[in-house]
């Protein structure tokens, strides 16, 4: 960046009313007295000949994607106390806030509608709703998985405000709420960090981005988590969710990703040290702050240092997703006749734990990623068409007690 300046309804947009001032290293400021809630801004920045429009990656209201950042006030509301639910008694329900509640006609649901379902959970015996991502993303349909905007929350779920009365209701009804963040890489649609101030290797995403073979993922480009701007950008977004919107807990996606280039099962050529001390100290952050709020791993390779303390140089999480458990289950569940049924993996799955600890694990025959890509409901896997049937009913259903009897944290997916 050669100039910086931010723009916006409190200057008239102008580029020269608020030119920032470099301080070097990269870093750029400016006091804006004039700015307030509800003011819509940019950043402009001249780089290479070019200006760019930029979206603050810190904002935390945009209107849309591709739109401006808008000035919020998170600290206004009154918040009632809530006590986190035991680790021991938790019962997590995964939940997709766009369709948990889709109303006929094309919309998506709402923070606001999903929150009318919450007396219906807490029947239900649900005391910790895992909400699948709802940072800003391309368009106004995804399952939230491709965040565009890291630190904003999805405008056509509610915002922020809807966000916020939703885990206010939430934990009226006693009911915790975790929140699924992603970490492993940003974008590919409308992704705000991209080539952020003009710069970027052929191909690469600039300064947030590994700029080499480390940052490709399946899903878009993977952050650099060996510059220390970076870290603190992660760090920071995840002390947010906690602390200024009061959620109980995170889920982080795919940290295979994070701690390997390959995914989590291509050995020491692979691995990435930078992504393994970034939850450590994310996790280490947490802890020392609000120790009794979980982190839990999407790691599915059933590596026990995910959940070691840091100190013993584990990963620092609180628990990990049982991938053995998941797809022993299914394996079991499915076939039409007994002979293909392995009555000693669904033993030793029972019995699986993390370096002996039952509760380091989350349990479950069903999630966002079994009920798509190809494959679908439990009843409907075991039976195609005749999901009703008896046979998908009782089997089902004997897969639902394994997970709410067996040792370990169980998981429901929304409507299950």
């Amino acid at each position: 960046a050669e100039t910086v300046a931010v723009i916006g309804t409190f200057n008239d947009w102008s580029p020269q009313a608020h030119l920032l001032a470099s301080e070097g290293n990269g870093l750029w400021s400016a006091d804006v007295p004039g700015a307030g809630p509800g003011d819509h801004y940019r950043f402009l920045i001249s780089s290479g000949g070019e200006e760019l429009f930029r979206i603050d990656p810190y904002a935390r209201l945009v209107t849309n994607s591709a739109g401006d950042a808008v000035v919020i006030d998170l600290s206004r509301r009154r918040r009632p106390p809530f006590q986190m639910p035991g680790w021991h008694d938790l019962v997590i329900y995964e939940l997709h806030v766009g369709t948990f509640t889709d109303p006929p006609g094309g919309d998506q649901g709402q923070f606001r509608t999903a929150a009318q379902k919450l007396p219906y959970l807490a029947a239900l015996g649900v005391n910790a709703v895992e909400l699948m991502p709802t940072t800003e993303f391309a368009t106004d349909y995804s399952w939230g998985y491709n965040p565009a905007n890291p630190f904003a929350v999805e405008e056509a779920y509610g915002g922020p405000d809807g966000l916020l009365g939703f885990i206010d209701s939430a934990h009226a009804h006693g009911i915790a709420v975790l929140l699924d963040v992603v970490y492993n890489h940003w974008g590919p649609g409308d992704n705000a960090l991209w080539r952020f101030d003009g710069w970027g290797a052929p191909g690469k995403g600039g300064i947030y981005f590994y700029e080499d073979d480390r940052s490709r993922t399946p899903w878009g480009e993977r952050t650099d988590y060996g510059r220390p701007e970076v870290r603190q950008f992660i760090r920071d977004n995840a002390l947010m969710w906690l602390e200024d919107y009061r959620a109980d807990g995170l889920r982080w996606d795919s940290t295979g990703y994070i701690r390997d280039v390959a995914g989590g099962g291509g050995g020491p050529a692979t691995e990435l040290p930078d992504g393994w001390g970034l939850m450590q100290w994310v996790n280490d952050e947490i802890d020392a702050r609000q120790p009794w709020k979980p982190s839990i791993a999407e790691d599915l390779w059933g590596n026990p240092a995910l959940t070691w303390p840091t100190a013993a140089g584990g990963a620092g999480f609180d628990a990990q997703w049982d991938g053995a458990f998941v797809h022993t289950l299914r394996r079991v569940l499915v076939p039409p006749d007994d002979a293909g049924r392995d009555v000693a993996a669904v033993a030793r799955v029972i019995e699986g734990a993390y370096e002996g600890d039952t509760l380091r694990r989350v349990v479950y025959t069903e999630s966002h990623d079994e009920v798509a890509n190809g494959k679908a409901r439990l009843p409907e896997e075991i039976w195609r068409g005749q999901a009703d049937s008896w046979q998908s009913k009782k089997r089902s259903t004997l897969g639902a007690a394994l997970v709410l009897t067996a040792p370990g944290i169980p998981m429901l997916f929304q409507g299950q």
